[in-house]
């Protein structure tokens, strides 16, 4: 992707941290516990990578997208995060644990930028805005690979729109995939992985697609009536700044996309439904009274550039 998007730039691979599921069903927090040993391995090694990278290649800034060991001591360090306030699920003693934890990790890098609105409305609630920040953390507005529209084009179609961690993916793909073809009505059916196996029958009211880029992308969520999608953060991003009509299906056991999805429910803004017992026509059916009231956030990006701008005339 990141080739795609800039030819023009060099890119060096490093491997990621590889959260995985242990169970089908098992909570995202127990699982993510269980792996912290080789978590703080990999954090650890990819210092020490980043260490004998910058005295090979000068570098000039580092901007980190939630890769915790990739902080310098002397060259200006970013950290990019949007729950500072991290949700586990077991209450607010163990939040306020895990946010120290966090902290201690945050508190290496230079800068922080929160990805949110600074004020009200935002996206992230809690998440993004705990009762107490770190110093030296900037709010740099939403940010979206899609462009603000006036005008949009609708042409009735339903759009699901997966993503996420496997098993929970797949497990998805394989209870929406029946449902969709039993709707009366026009399907765009897009399954989040390159390598997604296509159904050997796609009826003729299913356009089927592994794997769109940006710009196929937009069109499409635009068009569309409703949009079927889990419940991550990226996602949230792209369909509050188009202002369309979403049912979230968070992942199970994913404490952080679990409370956005209820927070959201209740603010009236995006209907939530759980997976286990999912009605694709129930759901439908019920969307026609939602209030589905629009997260107004203008200005898209325009926050993020003045901190970027600022950023790079002092590296």
């Amino acid at each position: 992707m990141i080739r795609d998007n800039f030819p023009n730039l060099s890119t060096v691979y490093i491997d990621g941290y590889n959260v995985r599921y242990h169970s089908k069903n098992g909570n995202f927090i127990f699982s993510v516990l269980a792996q912290l040993p080789g978590l703080a391995h990999t954090i650890r090694r990819e210092h020490a990578w980043l260490q004998d990278f910058t005295q090979k290649i000068p570098v000039d800034g580092i901007l980190s997208d939630n890769r915790y060991g990739l902080w310098h001591p002397s060259i200006p360090t970013v950290m990019l995060t949007h729950q500072p306030g991290i949700k586990t699920g077991f209450g607010r003693f163990a939040d306020a644990l895990v946010r120290s934890m966090h902290y201690s990790f945050l508190k290496k890098f230079k800068e922080i930028w929160l990805v949110d609105h600074a004020g009200v409305p935002n996206l992230g609630n809690e998440l993004s805005h705990p009762g107490v920040l770190p110093h030296h953390a900037t709010y740099i507005g939403l940010l979206s690979q899609m462009q603000p529209v006036q005008h949009a084009v609708t042409d009735d179609h339903l759009l699901i729109l997966l993503s996420g961690p496997e098993p929970q993916r797949s497990l998805l793909e394989a209870m929406l995939w029946p449902q969709a073809c039993a709707h009366s009505g026009k399907v765009i059916f897009i399954a989040g992985k390159a390598d997604a196996i296509v159904p050997d029958h796609i009826p003729a009211h299913i356009s089927y697609h592994q794997q769109l880029p940006a710009k196929q992308l937009q069109p499409l969520l635009e068009a569309a009536t409703y949009i079927i999608s889990r419940g991550g953060y990226s996602t949230l991003m792209d369909l509050a700044v188009l202002r369309k009509k979403a049912l979230l299906i968070p992942t199970p056991g994913q404490t952080e996309q679990q409370y956005l999805a209820g927070h959201l429910h209740n603010k009236g803004i995006f209907p939530a439904y759980r997976q286990q017992d999912f009605s694709l026509e129930k759901a439908l059916s019920d969307a026609t009274h939602f209030p589905f009231h629009p997260l107004v956030i203008d200005g898209v990006n325009e926050a993020m550039q003045v901190v970027v701008d600022e950023w790079v005339k002092h590296i």
